[in-house]
């Protein structure tokens, strides 16, 4: 990998509305308003409310990103990056003929000697911009909709920058919307809080590793990110890397996870609680 894209810092990027607008999944906006399968006629008048809203937002509001290119490797079930270990789940829900992933199995091992690249990110918004709206409760509600799908959609753009430029691995990539949503690009974004990254404490060692308080970021004591619409997790590069879903961990894997991150198993059970498996 070229070295001049991994100087492990972190780098800030902010955009206008309309940079990042038409990169908004409305899928998920009509899903938030529980309008999946609705009469069409009714997600256009929702959609072209939205985009009424989205057009005063720019200019007077922006989205943000932090993201930083940093050498890492694996180590087993680990990530290992600027010296910091991050511990992985591995994959238990079974899929047939397909072998049971981990993240770190995107990475070169340890063991090679060869330095591998990881991307480390965070995106949010403007916290003031759902302020116009406090006084309707509708509009508040819309924008604060519009707030979680703008920081995806800034998820979204920043990787095709990243990809195409700052990280460089895929510079003539040219795909429609249709095909970024379908994920069709070289390399995965697991955001934290997902399905095969679903502890919300990895924001804990993310933080140590990225300036997310450059873009406004802060954690709660359960790894929560404030503003709620922000978006946090790793990229990887990997041409065979893909998403997956981690599914339910028994209690073996959730005490070997709490010994490697250096956690009780107690406190490790409440960030993965919708992950065990049940008693």
């Amino acid at each position: 990998m070229d070295k001049k894209v991994i100087d492990n810092k972190s780098k800030i990027l902010t955009y206008n509305i309309n940079d990042v607008a038409p990169y908004i999944n409305w899928a998920y906006f009509f899903y938030a308003w529980s309008m999946n399968g609705k009469a069409k006629d009714a997600q256009k008048e929702l959609q072209k409310e939205a985009e009424d809203m989205l057009a005063k937002m720019n200019e007077k509001y922006h989205t943000h990103a932090v993201f930083a290119l940093c050498e890492a490797n694996s180590d087993g079930d680990d990530i290992i990056v600027k010296g910091t270990r991050i511990p992985m789940l591995r994959q238990q829900k079974a899929v047939p003929g397909k072998p049971n992933l981990c993240l770190s199995d995107f990475l070169r091992p340890l063991s090679s000697g060869i330095k591998d690249t990881l991307g480390l990110f965070a995106t949010s918004v403007d916290a003031a911009l759902t302020d116009d709206f406090e006084d309707d409760t509708y509009l508040r509600m819309l924008s604060q909709t519009l707030a979680d799908r703008l920081a995806e959609a800034t998820a979204e753009k920043m990787h095709e920058d990243i990809r195409r430029k700052y990280w460089g691995y895929a510079p003539e990539e040219q795909l429609t919307l249709r095909e970024l949503f379908a994920e069709k690009y070289q390399g995965i974004r697991p955001a934290i809080g997902y399905p095969s990254l679903p502890d919300t404490s990895v924001n804990f060692l993310l933080a140590e590793l990225l300036d997310m308080t450059a873009i406004h970021i802060s954690l709660t004591e359960t790894g929560m990110m404030i503003p709620h619409a922000s978006v946090s997790g790793l990229i990887f590069a990997h041409p065979q890397s893909r998403y997956f879903d981690l599914g339910k961990i028994g209690e073996d894997q959730l005490q070997d996870y709490a010994r490697r991150r250096g956690l009780p198993t107690e406190s490790i059970r409440k960030y993965l609680s919708s992950s065990l498996l049940k008693k």
